[in-house]
C-alpha cells in the first residue's frame, strides 16, 4: 500500500485550514475531506480528495452520513504496531490515517438564540465529527488529533521537525476527549433545562462550564480560583460573563460574588434602584424617583459599611450621579450605560471597575452549591409574589405609605443572609440585621442600626417568629409595621404583642431564607 500519510479535515470554524491543508500537501499528505471544508480547500487550489472517493459511498440525509463508514474509521482505529491490523488494513485496500482535524457544528451558539426552532437545534447536534474525534483521540499514539485552530502552527511545526513527541499527541489527546464532552454536556444541559424548571430533577446531571477567566486568587490570597462561564445560558445577556468592563483593575473571586449579588437586587425594581454590597450582603438599598436620589439614599443608609463596596444600578450613570460616587472610595459601580459625562469622571479613578451590562427583570436560574462529594441544585428565588395573596392578621391595617414600605422590605430582605431582618423606610434600608444564628439577634442589629429611624419603619422578617421577642423588640424602637411569612406554632403571641403595640403585621405565607 501507499506510504503516503493521510489527513482527514472536517471543520466547521474554518480559521486557518486553508494554511493548514497548503502546510500538509507540501509535508507530503493526502487531504481528504468533506462538504464545505473540500469546498475551500478546492476553492483555494489544493488538491484534495472528496470523503466519497474513500468510502465509495456518496453523503446521503442531506449529508447526516459521510464519514460513518469502516474505510475511515479502520483507517484511524488501527494500531500501526499491530501486525494484524496492518494487514488487515492492507487484505481490504483501506489506508491509516495519521492525522485528524475536526472542529464541531455550533451547537452552543444556535442553542443560544432565543429564535432558534427546535429542529435548528437538533440538525446542529453533530454526530460524525465527534465519532471522528473520539477515535483519533483513542488512538493519539498514531494519529494526530487536532480540534483547536489555534494548535495548527505548533503542529505543522513539529511535523516539519520530524514529528510530534509522545507528550504533545497525549496532550491534543486530552483537548480533544474534553472538547466532545463539552459538546456532550452542552447537549445534555439543553435537553434538561426545561425539565429543571417544570418536570423535576432528572436522576443524571451534566452540566457545561467554560473557562472565562482566571483569578489571581480566591477569597483569600491562599486559595485559587477561577471564574467559569455556563454555556447552556448562553442566550442570557444580562448576566456578568457578558458584562464589558469600561474601566479599573481585573475583577476579583470576591469582586464577581459581590456584583452578581448587587445586580439581582436591583433587577428587583421597576423604579430607579441602586444597591450598595459587602460580602453579599446589602449594606444600603433604595429606590428614588432618580437614579441619582435612590444613590444618596443607599449610600446614607449605611455610609461606614459602603466604603470599599460594589454599587449596581438599574438606571444610566449620569453625570451628577457620577460625582457623587466619585466622593467615595468603591470596589466597581454596574449599570446598563453610563453617560460619556460620568465615564469621564468615575474613569478618573484607575483602579475603580466599571461594568456595563443589561440589567432587566429577575429570570429564573439554576442556584447550585457545591459540598465535598456532591452538589445542590434549585431554583433560584425569583418568584414575584402577587401582593393580593398577602393577608393584614393584625387589628391595624397598614397605611399607604406602610403597604409601600412593606413591599420594599419584603423585596430586599430575600437577598439578605438568613437570618434576615430589615427595617425600611421610604424606600431605603435604614437597618439590616444578617447571617446571625437566632432571629432576635439579627432583629437587635437592624433595629439599632436604624436607631431613630426606625421610629414610624417597616420590619421585614425572611422568615416566621419562633417567640414574641422580635415584635416586642421592634415596638420599642417604634416600628409600625411588619411584614412576614407567618406559619410559627406560636404566631399567635407575635400577633398579641403587634395588637397591644399598635402595629399592623402582615403574612406573605412565603419564606426567603438565603443561607
Amino acid at each position: 500500500m501507499s506510504q503516503v500519510p493521510r489527513a482527514i479535515i472536517s471543520v466547521y470554524d474554518k480559521t486557518g485550514v486553508v494554511e493548514l491543508g497548503r502546510s500538509l500537501v507540501n509535508l507530503g499528505y493526502e487531504v481528504v475531506s468533506t462538504g464545505g471544508t473540500y469546498r475551500c480547500l478546492k476553492e483555494a487550489g489544493l488538491p484534495v480528495t472528496y470523503i466519497s472517493e474513500v468510502t465509495g459511498f456518496p453523503e446521503i440525509l442531506d449529508g447526516r452520513v459521510k464519514t460513518l463508514h469502516p474505510a475511515i474509521h479502520a483507517g484511524i482505529l488501527a494500531k500501526r504496531r499491530e501486525a494484524g491490523h496492518m494487514s488487515e488494513l492492507e487484505a481490504r485496500q483501506i489506508k491509516p490515517v495519521d492525522l485528524v482535524a475536526v472542529n464541531l457544528y455550533p451547537f452552543t451558539a444556535v442553542a443560544a438564540r432565543p429564535e432558534a426552532t427546535l429542529d435548528e437545534v437538533l440538525e446542529n447536534i453533530d454526530i460524525g465529527g465527534p465519532t471522528l474525534i473520539r477515535a483519533a483521540a483513542k488512538n493519539f499514539p498514531d494519529v494526530i488529533v487536532v480540534v483547536n485552530p489555534e494548535r495548527y502552527g505548533e503542529i505543522l511545526a513539529a511535523l516539519q521537525a520530524g514529528g510530534l513527541d509522545p507528550a504533545q499527541r497525549r496532550s491534543l489527546a486530552a483537548e480533544a476527549f474534553a472538547h466532545t464532552a463539552a459538546y456532550d454536556a452542552a447537549i445534555t444541559g439543553y435537553l434538561q433545562t426545561a425539565g429543571l424548571q417544570s418536570d423535576g430533577f432528572p436522576t443524571s446531571l451534566t452540566l457545561h462550564f467554560q473557562l472565562q477567566q482566571e483569578m489571581r486568587y480566591g477569597e483569600n490570597p491562599h486559595q485559587k480560583a477561577a471564574f467559569y462561564r455556563s454555556l447552556w445560558e448562553e442566550g442570557r445577556k444580562d448576566t456578568l460573563v457578558h458584562a464589558v468592563q469600561l474601566n479599573g483593575k481585573e475583577l476579583s473571586y470576591n469582586n464577581i460574588g459581590d456584583a452578581s449579588a448587587a445586580l439581582e437586587m436591583v433587577r428587583e425594581f421597576a423604579q430607579p434602584a441602586v444597591a450598595a454590597v459587602k460580602h453579599a450582603n446589602p449594606c444600603g438599598l433604595a429606590v428614588g424617583a432618580t437614579l441619582k436620589e435612590a444613590f444618596i439614599k443607599a449610600r446614607d443608609a449605611d455610609p461606614v459599611s459602603i466604603f470599599g463596596g460594589v454599587v449596581a444600578c438599574n438606571r444610566a450613570v449620569d453625570e451628577e450621579t457620577a460625582k457623587l460616587m466619585a466622593e467615595i472610595f468603591l470596589e466597581i459601580v454596574l449599570a446598563p450605560s453610563f453617560t460619556p459625562a460620568a465615564l469621564e469622571i468615575l474613569c478618573r479613578k484607575p483602579s475603580l471597575r466599571l461594568l456595563q451590562l443589561p440589567v432587566g427583570a429577575p429570570q429564573p436560574w439554576l442556584d447550585m452549591k457545591r459540598v465535598p462529594g456532591g452538589l445542590l441544585v434549585q431554583e433560584a428565588d425569583v418568584h414575584a409574589q402577587e401582593r393580593s395573596a398577602w393577608q393584614v392578621v393584625t387589628k391595624k391595617v397598614p397605611t399607604a405609605a406602610e403597604w409601600e414600605d412593606l413591599a420594599f422590605g419584603w423585596q430586599v430582605v430575600k437577598h439578605v443572609k438568613s437570618n434576615a431582618i430589615v427595617v425600611v423606610r421610604d424606600g431605603q434600608t435604614v437597618g439590616v440585621g444578617a447571617g446571625q444564628m437566632s432571629r432576635i439577634k439579627a432583629a437587635e442589629i437592624a433595629l439599632a442600626q436604624a436607631g431613630e429611624k426606625a421610629v414610624g419603619a417597616a420590619l421585614a422578617s425572611d422568615a416566621f417568629f419562633p417567640f414574641d421577642d422580635v415584635v416586642n423588640a421592634a415596638a420599642a424602637a417604634g416600628v409600625m409595621a411588619i411584614i412576614q411569612p407567618g406559619g410559627s406554632k406560636r404566631d399567635a403571641d407575635s400577633l398579641a404583642a403587634a395588637d397591644k403595640a399598635g402595629i399592623a403585621m402582615v403574612f406573605t405565607g412565603m419564606r426567603h431564607f438565603r443561607h
